[in-house]
């Protein structure tokens, strides 16, 4: 019976992260998808403030490389999890939003109505993302020791 409680818990834990990664590429492709079309409503809602041209530019140039990673991190149908690689790139990306944006905020100067909401996010985004990451990469692990 301890076997079969614990196989149950690792298809749950599995669930978990597949549903984890595939928020969380939705997340980087709607924040690519705004600032691909709109980067001024972007730069205002997260940072109270307007791009430059070259600021629009890049912002659209960022979009492409959000949508780039929403693809290579996409759960395959069928696919029973989500590989780790998928659930490590988005909890790096997260991560790194997460303190960047906080690193903003702290500087006072570029407050809009989304950027504590979005902070908030990103730093959930990094601790569910890294423990489905964990999840992954022991089940591989236990994989790998398998007979």
């Amino acid at each position: 019976m301890s076997t079969l409680s614990t196989e149950i818990d690792m298809w749950k834990d599995m669930e978990v992260a597949k549903w984890t990664v595939l928020a969380a590429a939705v997340e980087v492709a709607a924040t690519g998808l705004v600032l691909f079309v709109r980067p001024s409503w972007f730069a205002w809602l997260v940072f109270g403030a307007d791009f430059s041209d070259a600021g629009a530019a890049l912002g659209r140039l960022t979009a492409i490389a959000l949508l780039g990673l929403t693809l290579a991190t996409w759960p395959l149908s069928g696919a029973v999890s989500p590989p780790s690689s998928s659930a490590r790139a988005l909890l790096i990306y997260n991560v790194l939003a997460a303190l960047y944006l906080l690193y903003v905020a702290t500087g006072g100067q570029l407050i809009g109505i989304l950027l504590w909401p979005a902070i908030v996010l990103h730093a959930i985004f990094s601790i569910v993302l890294g423990r489905a990451w964990l999840v992954e990469r022991n089940l591989q692990r236990e994989d790998d020791f398998s007979i």
